[in-house]
């Protein structure tokens, strides 16, 4: 829901963080504006234009597997997801929403590591250019937000 109360944030700080983003290419103008505010947000919060990485995939469908790839790496503390899918006449739309859904979600918990999902699924196109920005920007918080989460409830080598 657009402009929904999203309850208060916690103080977080992208400092130190990496974190890898995968775009679909499909609907390009949409995912190009997501990634635009998702990166600027991060860099507002203080990760290092060089601590992220952009790759991009055709559509959502191939998202979540360049989702594994990143997270094979181990050295992100974050990932986000943006694409952009929009109803059609078939139902296609259903397939791949809930398909690439749900495979953000079984990477996020098969590696542990939190991914921010901003897959637009809208009804429209006037309603993906309403979402674009925020959307974008949500991402990167709830990114940097997940990631200090985790790394606070993961017990260090010293405890």
């Amino acid at each position: 829901m657009q402009y929904a109360n999203k309850g208060q944030n916690r103080e977080i700080s992208g400092v130190g963080l990496h974190i890898g983003i995968v775009q679909a290419r499909f609907n390009q103008d949409i995912t190009d504006a997501l990634a635009d505010a998702c990166r600027t947000a991060l860099l507002d919060l203080g990760v290092d234009e060089d601590n992220i990485t952009l790759v991009q995939v055709p559509g959502a469908l191939e998202v979540p597997l360049a989702l594994a790839a990143l997270a094979e790496r181990t050295e992100f503390d974050a990932l986000i997801a943006l694409g952009c899918i929009i109803r059609g006449e078939t139902y296609h739309f259903e397939l791949v929403a809930n398909e690439s859904g749900a495979g953000v979600t079984r990477v996020s918990l098969d590696y542990g590591i939190p991914i921010a999902n901003a897959i637009l699924t809208t009804e429209d196109l006037d309603q993906a250019i309403a979402r674009q920005t925020e959307k974008g920007r949500d991402a990167a918080y709830v990114a940097v937000e997940m990631a200090q989460l985790l790394a606070d409830l993961t017990p260090s080598d010293d405890e």
